[in-house]
């Protein structure tokens, strides 16, 4: 059911370090037609900086932990057609045969199944604004609590309730770490996020993960600010979220939608500012994987 690319497989053995990739950002997050090229990104900077790529969906009844460049042009073709694949998902998905694109949360499982350590995103999942009427918390945060991962994230996505996700994972007892920062980021802006630990370099992250998981079972966060990010995006992202709810989107939807618009209403800043942080958060990951590799 859960099936390892032989050179996944053969790197995990050695002990090599190998990084996860999730595939909504290749099928949901982008305009038609630059999901794959953001895709095979985020591997070429894996390979780069040591390390072998493991991008995760679900095809043929299978839960697939690396894929070939065509399995990835498959996903990517699918575009919104994909099913949205988080660990609810997994084997209703596995067992219709459907194509899937995994979520955070979904990569999680995949990344415990196959024994993957190291994972690369753009913005985990959390807590939704307005979750006092509605109680929308994204499965992201559950799958952190218990799987043993390092994660490298431009922090918490921008359009959720920041605040109430920190205070979440807190209680989960996942650490989020600043990379080179003493604030969380917010995705696309670099600041004004919650406070968190600092982190210099990839062997520090290392060593914590190291220490983390031999006292817990849950994820270690590292938030890496986006070069270059866009500081005035809150009012658009309101606007967004407002035009949404009048439009009906719920769920799994409201992420995909509001992407679209940002990317729209800010003449492509944000599009640039995601575009960017996916590889550079795929190329960090890959450096630290390869730094707990050489402290093994």
């Amino acid at each position: 059911m859960t099936l390892v690319a032989p050179e996944a497989a053969d790197a995990l053995a050695a002990g090599r370090p190998v990084v996860a990739l999730e595939t909504t950002i290749v099928a949901h997050g982008f305009p038609a037609g630059e999901g794959l090229a953001v895709g095979r990104e985020c591997e070429r900077r894996i390979r780069s900086a040591g390390a072998v790529p493991a991008t995760v969906a679900v095809l043929d009844g299978e839960l697939r932990v690396g894929l070939s460049d065509e399995e990835l042009e498959r996903v990517a073709a699918a575009g919104p057609a994909a099913r949205k694949v988080g660990p609810r998902d997994l084997g209703l998905c596995v067992a219709l045969g459907a194509l899937g694109a995994t979520t955070v949360g979904g990569t999680l499982v995949a990344c415990e199944q196959s024994g993957v350590r190291f994972f690369a995103t753009g913005g985990l999942g959390g807590v939704h604004r307005g979750w006092t009427d509605r109680p929308d918390v994204s499965a992201d945060l559950a799958a952190l609590a218990r799987a043993q991962v390092l994660v490298v994230s431009s922090g918490v996505k921008s359009l959720l309730d920041v605040a109430a996700t920190v205070e979440v994972l807190e209680t989960l007892g996942v650490p989020l770490l600043g990379w080179q920062t003493d604030e969380l980021p917010l995705f696309y802006s670099a600041h004004g996020g919650p406070p968190v630990p600092r982190i210099e370099s990839a062997e520090e992250a290392a060593a914590v993960a190291r220490a983390h998981w031999q006292l817990s079972r849950s994820a270690v966060v590292v938030a890496r600010p986006p070069v270059d990010g866009v500081d005035d995006v809150e009012p658009l992202i309101e606007a967004a979220l407002a035009e949404a709810s009048r439009a009906g989107v719920r769920g799994q939807a409201v992420t995909p939608f509001v992407l679209a618009y940002l990317h729209d209403r800010s003449g492509g800043r944000t599009l640039d500012v995601n575009r960017r942080l996916a590889a550079d958060n795929a190329g960090l990951a890959a450096e630290i994987a390869v730094a707990f590799s050489r402290q093994s």
